[in-house]
């Protein structure tokens, strides 16, 4: 597998879904669950209305069976019920449903479908890197430890083994700031 970068800059976050807005409400949902939960696109790909949706509200969290351990919860934040709205608003889908259909049968897009989506989107936008469908869960890796969440934790999602492993997942890199903005707000 070739190696992938995290979309560091927000402002570019936010040209990939104006992007992907304009292809498709399927395709800014792909990348927004993506970018925030870090969920990996093979799980992505494979969920259901019924995973995210209870009747006629969304799930608060996603519970995704990870080899046969308990399962994992990913929390589904606002970003994401904004755009699930949008696309139950533009498309009918039954509970069993995939969530991410291919507009040519009922099966999901494929992980090659997926990477053009996520990679043509990031081209026209002027993202550099290398992009492709973990730069999704690695963006989400990104702005979570910057955001103050612990590594730690980062270690749970990603399956890790080691604080190292788990930064250089997600491009930290050694000579970048090193203060988290940790703003409890009180």
């Amino acid at each position: 597998m070739e190696y992938v970068d995290p979309i560091k800059d927000l402002d570019q976050i936010e040209a990939m879904k104006k992007e992907l807005r304009g292809h498709s409400q399927r395709d800014v949902l792909l990348f927004v669950l993506g970018i925030n939960t870090g969920i990996r696109v093979c799980d992505l790909l494979s969920l259901k209305v019924k995973d995210v949706r209870d009747g006629e509200s969304f799930k608060e969290f996603l519970f995704i069976q990870d080899d046969g351990e308990k399962p994992k919860a990913f929390y589904l934040n606002s970003s994401i019920q904004t755009e699930l709205r949008i696309y139950f608003v533009r498309h009918q889908l039954e509970e069993n449903d995939y969530l991410f259909k291919s507009k040519k049968n009922e099966l999901p897009i494929t992980r090659q479908q997926a990477y053009r989506i996520i990679n043509q989107a990031a081209k026209k936008v002027g993202v550099s890197g290398k992009i492709g469908t973990h730069t999704l869960r690695k963006t989400f890796g990104y702005h979570a430890y910057r955001k103050g969440i612990a590594i730690s934790i980062l270690m749970a999602v990603f399956n890790h083994h080691s604080p190292k492993e788990t930064l250089k997942y997600i491009g930290i890199e050694t000579d970048e700031d090193p203060f988290l903005r940790v703003d409890v707000n009180l």
